[in-house]
């Protein structure tokens, strides 16, 4: 428990550089366009069910993800010293006022859910008080990996998180429903996913290509990363 608390309290120590330019972007956002110095954000877009995927659009600012060693590179199992801190733009069009709900999150932070339009919905990374990013899902799903936190954001408003569970590719993996990810790296913060059921055809393929991509599928919700980190929950 203390070194679970300690982890997050550094994760968070981090997050509060980037919750400035959040602020930012979001003042962008309630104006009704978008800020043009956001040049150091990257910005959320939706991930279809099928075909190729989206979550948070942009490059990353030069992030590097360590690759895992001994066992772990085996594996593929995603070490939980690896940081993601980043800021997603808002929606162009104004934000309402106020959330259709709020949503606590496993890490200590909440998500503020906010309705856009039919099929369209918004969701604040929120943490005491800090907009810390946000994610849009417009007709087509969602996906997010916020330091070791996946979150897939559903275009009717539903949001699900998890802690962990990442395997990191290259490589073939069985995830959490009896998926199978067979993830590629197609190049620099591109990586690709093909989905594969029992039958062992390709039920759906994520392809994060400068942001992270998102889907449900029968209700397991999957998120891979641009650095080729995929995780499954149920």
């Amino acid at each position: 428990m203390t070194m679970n608390r300690a982890r997050r309290t550094a994760r968070f120590a981090g997050l509060v550089v980037v919750a400035a330019a959040a602020a930012v972007s979001l003042t962008a956002c309630q104006g009704g366009g978008k800020n043009a110095a956001a040049g150091s954000e990257t910005k959320a877009s939706a991930s279809p069910s099928t075909g190729d995927g989206g979550g948070l659009g942009g490059a990353r600012g030069g992030e590097d993800k360590p690759k895992p060693s001994g066992d772990r590179a085996q594996t593929g199992m995603r070490t939980q010293t690896t940081p993601v801190h980043r800021t997603i733009t808002p929606a162009a069009r104004p934000t309402p006022a106020s959330p259709v709900r709020t949503q606590p999150l496993p890490d200590g932070s909440k998500a503020e859910i906010y309705k856009l339009g039919a099929q369209h919905y918004l969701l604040k990374l929120v943490h005491r008080g800090d907009v810390l990013g946000t994610m849009e899902a417009n007709h087509r799903d969602a996906g997010l990996d916020a330091n070791d936190m996946f979150i897939v954001l559903t275009p009717d408003g539903r949001v699900q998180a998890w802690m962990g569970g990442g395997h990191e590719g290259p490589g073939t993996f069985e995830l959490m429903g009896g998926w199978t990810a067979k993830i590629t790296k197609v190049g620099g913060g591109h990586y690709r996913a093909r989905i594969l059921g029992d039958a062992g055809g390709v039920s759906t393929t994520l392809d994060a290509n400068g942001h992270d991509a998102g889907v449900e599928i029968d209700r397991v919700y999957l998120v891979l990363s641009d650095g080729g980190v995929i995780s499954a929950h149920a």
